[in-house]
């Protein structure tokens, strides 16, 4: 993540149609879950200072419309258990990208999740219908995400709102999804405005935290974390050039019990 997308003419897909159809026979709906050992590398690697995301046995990945080319199959085959994939931004963009890697990545068996990108100029509310709007409620789908970070880069949108203002917001966009969907939302973040709005305010929120040079029981203070994305620069086999890394906070029993308590 961490991109503060320009608005370009190709994310203005909204006049190409609402919502996608639900999928009722993916693959990844059984009760079967499976852990494939990540066959991973990293084209800058960090010198882990203490605890390493080699620990966790349960690997996945983020990504968007710079991930063009996807073999699902293979990246699933290489340890992709889980994927996190960009759908809204805002309320009137779309990731071009989306419908595509939400098919494959099902079919492929991959337990996914969309994420939605938040656009500190519109209302919370507003961007909850228009991820609503776009992402399907699919049987065997992973908590919709909630990706809040500043945007310094935005040609359109860099304020800075208080933290308050901001628990507000994110806790109005989680009320709606949570209720549309039937399962809470996880909350991306970055450490700086994690720290800065002191989200870990925010009650009964899971996190999915960034930290890229150290654990995050350290960068964050010992907080509880559900996700961490400890790379930008991933090497996957089956994905063409570099993408985002997470690992799952627990074991694979943990894993299966995870997503028996939040899956559709």
């Amino acid at each position: 993540m961490m991109r503060a997308l320009p608005v370009l003419a190709l994310f203005l897909l909204a006049a190409c149609g609402g919502r996608l159809a639900p999928d009722t026979a993916s693959p990844d709906e059984g009760p079967q879950i499976t852990v494939t050992s990540s066959n991973f590398s990293d084209a800058d690697p960090t010198d882990w200072p203490g605890r390493s995301p080699d620990r966790y046995p349960v690997h996945g990945i983020d990504l968007s419309r710079f991930q063009t080319s996807v073999d699902w199959a293979t990246a699933r085959a290489n340890g992709v258990n889980f994927a996190f994939i960009k759908a809204t931004e805002g309320g009137d963009l779309v990731d071009p990208m989306f419908e595509e890697h939400w098919r494959q990545a099902g079919a492929a068996g991959v337990r996914r999740g969309a994420y939605h990108f938040f656009y500190h100029c519109r209302p919370a509310a507003e961007q909850a219908r228009w991820f609503i709007r776009h992402v399907p409620r699919t049987p065997g789908s992973l908590p919709p995400v909630l990706d809040m970070e500043w945007t310094p880069t935005s040609p359109t949108c860099t304020i800075r709102r208080d933290g308050a203002t901001i628990r507000e917001e994110a806790r109005i966009f989680i009320s709606i999804l949570e209720r549309h969907y039937g399962q809470r939302p996880v909350i991306y973040t970055t450490v700086d405005f994690y720290e800065e709005t002191q989200l870990w305010r925010l009650p009964g929120v899971e996190f999915w935290l960034r930290a890229v040079a150290g654990h995050p029981g350290e960068v964050y203070a010992g907080r509880p974390w559900s996700f961490w994305q400890y790379t930008s620069t991933g090497v996957v086999p089956g994905i063409a050039g570099q993408v985002d890394i997470n690992v799952f906070a627990g074991s694979e029993a943990a894993w299966a019990d995870w997503i028996g308590g939040r899956a559709l």
